[in-house]
């Protein structure tokens, strides 16, 4: 394969990815959607679509197994192949946490935490994957040491909620065991979904990484 055609095909493959990390945010804003207005219809339309998702991470692995297959790649067109493969598994799992938040929908009945802010959570890891691929794209190493600093607000954010949860819980006083039963299912639920975003934002930064190491040969931020 000629040197040109193979530089469009990674040029294609960039492209690809950051279409596929689209979809990947529009499915997690739909969930968070879904959530808020326990709207089930969108929350079954997150979980039907992830089989989506699913099928854009297979084509673009192959993808990248192609161009790794084709020519002998430079060190730099090899970083990026590389790279490349591990960002669409973290948007992949992104898209598994998007479904998360569909299923937790169908399951809530109540909104007994109004103080944990799932919203501002759940735009704080949008604006981090939107970043993340943006430094990506345009290969942007201070964007992505800065989301690895952004990561840690978002850490103790979560670790706030989940405060206010557990002393709302211990707070409470319930009279019958029915009541228990259905609050435990609301604090499991609530736990999880800020477990999940806080997940989300680890992924950002997992992009980040890989970015940096693509663009720099630098390893600083993956763990």
């Amino acid at each position: 394969m000629a040197r040109q055609s193979y530089q469009e095909k990674l040029t294609e493959l960039r492209e690809d990815i950051l279409y596929m990390s689209e979809v990947v945010m529009e499915r997690l804003r739909m969930g968070l959607d879904a959530l808020e207005q326990k709207d089930e219809d969108l929350a079954n339309e997150v979980i039907t679509g992830d089989s989506e998702v699913n099928q854009m991470y297979l084509d673009l692995e192959q993808q990248c197994i192609e161009l790794l297959a084709l020519q002998q790649p430079v060190a730099s067109d090899l970083r990026f192949i590389a790279a490349s493969f591990k960002i669409i598994t973290d948007l992949e799992r992104i898209g598994d946490l998007a479904v998360n938040l569909g299923e937790y929908t169908l399951n809530a009945r109540h909104n007994l935490f109004p103080d944990v802010d799932v919203q501002e959570m759940g735009e704080m890891t949008l604006d981090m994957i939107e970043d993340a691929m943006v430094a990506y794209d345009t290969e942007d190493t201070d964007g992505c040491r800065q989301l690895a600093d952004r990561d840690d607000d978002l850490d103790h954010f979560a670790e706030r909620a989940s405060e206010i949860v557990v002393r709302d819980l211990i707070e409470r006083e319930l009279e019958s065991p029915d009541e228990v039963e259905r609050l435990l299912q609301d604090v499991s639920r609530l736990l999880l979904t800020i477990r999940d975003l806080e997940r989300v934002g680890d992924h950002a930064v997992n992009i980040a990484a890989r970015t940096l190491y693509m663009v720099e040969n630098d390893d600083e931020l993956i763990y």
